[in-house]
Order: C-alpha cells, then structure tokens, then sequence
C-alpha cells in the first residue's frame, strides 16, 4: 500500500488528527475513557453473575439426580465463560490495551483506523453471538432444574 491509496484531504485530515490526539489533554481523554470502559466492564460482569444466580433455579441442586444436575452445572459454567468472554470483547472491542501508542504519520493513521474498523466490527459479532449462547444457557439450566427437580 502507498501513500497514493488516499487523497490529499484524507491524508491533511489525518495529520491533523494524529496530531490532535498526541495532545495532553487528548491523553488524558482517552485514558479517562479507557477507565470508564472498565468500569463498565466490571459493572456488567456484576449483572450477569446476578442474572446467573436469580434465573438458575433451585437453591440446592443436591436434591436433583445425577444427570441432570451435571447438565445444570455444565450449562451455568459454559454461560458464565462466554458471557464473560462476550464481555471482555466488548470491552477490548471498545478499548485498546491502556498505552498502546500510535506512529505518527498520516498514512499510518488511516491504515490504523481501517484495520480497526474492522477488528471492532468482528469482535462485536463474536461477543454477540457469545452473549446470546451464554443467555439460553443460563434459561436452559433454569429448565432442567423446573423439568427435574429431584427429591423434596
């Protein structure tokens, strides 16, 4: 790829943008950013360990017979693992790894920008399709400890 793949306004934009974000106050932006995105983070984790716990159904899954409370226990560990790894792409989708520095140079930036683009876009598939799995896990566990209650 060459210098010649953009234009003359996308490559002033660029060098203009790049420029921009080497400021201080654009660093402390986008690290305020990036903390906020954490946060948000942890905060949705919470949510979904909650959901875990109130939609899981019985409170002591001992009484259940030994199939199903393995499936109950498979389908609640494979929900919580990929709604946390949906969480941590959404996450990673929407913020870089804290410091990660750019070259400065037009072209580098619209290169960055459109290899971004892309990798945000897959990542969010991914954890939407994880997030949805994780979800009908959790309510499948819910059904086989309502269908299979075990001894009172």
């Amino acid at each position: 790829m060459t210098v010649e793949e953009f234009t003359a306004k996308e490559l002033r934009d660029a060098d203009l943008r790049v420029r921009a974000m080497a400021t201080p106050p654009e660093q402390l932006r986008a690290a305020v950013q990036q903390a906020e995105g954490y946060r948000n983070f942890l905060a949705t984790l919470t949510g979904l360990l909650t959901v875990v716990f109130v939609l899981k159904g019985q409170e002591n899954l001992s009484r259940m017979t030994t199939g199903p409370r393995w499936w109950v226990i498979g389908l609640l560990a494979g929900a919580f693992l990929l709604l946390v790894l949906a969480s941590w792409l959404m996450v990673s989708a929407v913020h870089e790894r804290p410091g990660r520095t750019l070259r400065s140079g037009a072209v580098d930036l619209l290169r960055y920008e459109r290899k971004r683009a892309k990798k945000v876009r897959r990542m969010t598939a991914w954890a939407r399709w994880m997030g949805l799995a994780g979800v009908l896990a959790v309510s499948a566990a819910s059904l086989v400890t309502w269908a299979f209650p075990g001894r009172s």
